[in-house]
């Protein structure tokens, strides 16, 4: 089981938390390009890909059991290990 140091409650059971996505992808630009249809397929891409990582990721949590905040963890997807953790904020 992780637990996860929020730098607001402390430490606490990875229970208190919500995964909510990969940290490392950018939203794509819609407005960059002039093919809709290009613009279009990277937004699909964005929304619907996923990738399973081995090693150290990014990843959005929720302390949806504490204080609501949404924090940006550095883990290890195979030992769970996690490196590091911030505010969304400090991106």
């Amino acid at each position: 089981m992780l637990r996860i140091k929020c730098p607001w409650c402390g430490e606490r059971d990875e229970t208190e938390f919500r995964y909510r996505g990969d940290a490392s992808r950018s939203r794509p630009d819609a407005s960059a390009g002039a093919d809709e249809d290009a613009a279009m397929a990277a937004f699909i891409s964005y929304v619907y890909e996923r990738a399973n990582p081995r090693g150290w990721h990014q990843e959005w949590w929720l302390h949806v059991g504490g204080c609501r905040r949404l924090l940006r963890l550095m883990r290890d997807t195979q030992s769970h290990e996690i490196r590091s953790v911030t505010a969304a904020m400090g991106r």
